[in-house]
């Protein structure tokens, strides 16, 4: 199979509603297993470019109710994939292109991978100057590795690191 190419576009004021409408759909299908999904990733921070494909926290109170969880999201058609080398963040796909693009994972609410991505959400939504460097950053990194989307993705995670270290960004 071919990889996708990274294409990385301007905001689509669509996002936030693809992901409430993919929100409930979780929700009502599994219930009290759900503390609350977060849209999360540059989908998530309005006006910031990003690739289109919506990443999405499913937070469950602790990671024993995750075999639930598996049952309930398999009724959904995903797969889940285990963690793929972040602990802590269970990842799940489905096939099909009957829904928006996403990526969705699964965390405990007390899951540093969890606090990891809202906090750098948080950030970048209210830090216009660093969310314009970011997208920057991300726009140029599509160019030079628009064909390998693990290059991008590393390329791009020594930006995140030093803000999550630092707490906030050195340009």
């Amino acid at each position: 199979m071919v990889p996708k190419p990274v294409i990385v576009t301007d905001y689509d004021p669509r996002w936030p509603i693809w992901f409430e409408e993919l929100a409930r759909v979780y929700r009502r299908a599994l219930g009290a297993l759900v503390v609350t999904v977060e849209h999360v990733g540059s989908t998530s921070v309005p006006g910031l470019a990003a690739k289109p494909i919506l990443d999405i926290d499913i937070v469950i109170p602790s990671r024993a109710v995750l075999p639930d969880v598996v049952a309930g999201l398999a009724a959904l058609g995903y797969r889940h994939q285990g963690d793929r080398g972040i602990p802590g963040r269970d990842s799940f796909a489905r096939d099909g292109d009957d829904w928006p693009a996403h990526h969705l994972y699964v965390c405990a609410a007390d899951a540093p991978a969890l606090a990891q991505h809202l906090r750098f959400r948080d950030w970048l939504r209210t830090h216009a100057d660093g969310a314009a460097a970011y997208a920057q950053l991300k726009r140029r990194l599509a160019e030079l590795h628009r064909d390998d989307r693990e290059r991008y993705t590393d390329a791009k995670s020594g930006f995140i690191e030093r803000a999550l270290a630092a707490g906030h960004f050195i340009f």
